[in-house]
């Protein structure tokens, strides 16, 4: 799959998030990269075996006092290749895009591991 499907299916799902929680995310940065580095697994207990589908970096709204200021931006990435690996068709990736999108983003959010469905 492009690079640029791929985009629009984060682009979609993004769109498809409620209006409220969109306008909350103007200072997390959405990137796509290929695949996650060994250090991305180890923030999160996976070996090079492991496929990882999105990743969230930052202090969730949840964690920030009033010290929080002059901090980069939070990222939120989505590792294309691992994503099409699990995935057999473009409807697939779409709908697989669309869970991990909304699964960091409530990372973003607060929310822990347990506490999202997917």
């Amino acid at each position: 799959m492009t690079r640029k499907q791929f985009e629009k299916f984060v682009l979609e799902a993004l769109e498809e998030l409620p209006e409220e929680f969109r306008k909350r995310l103007d200072s997390v940065e959405i990137v796509i990269e290929d695949e996650p580095t060994v250090e991305d697994l180890e923030s999160v207990g996976l070996t090079e075996d492991d496929l990882l589908l999105g990743l969230y970096h930052g202090t969730p709204l949840t964690e920030r006092t009033s010290d929080y200021n002059m901090a980069l931006p939070d990222r939120i990435v989505l590792f294309q290749w691992d994503i099409e690996q699990c995935c057999e068709t473009p409807e697939e990736i779409a709908e697989e895009v669309r869970k991990t999108v909304i699964h960091e983003v409530a990372h973003f959010f607060g929310f822990g591991e347990d506490e999202i469905p997917f």
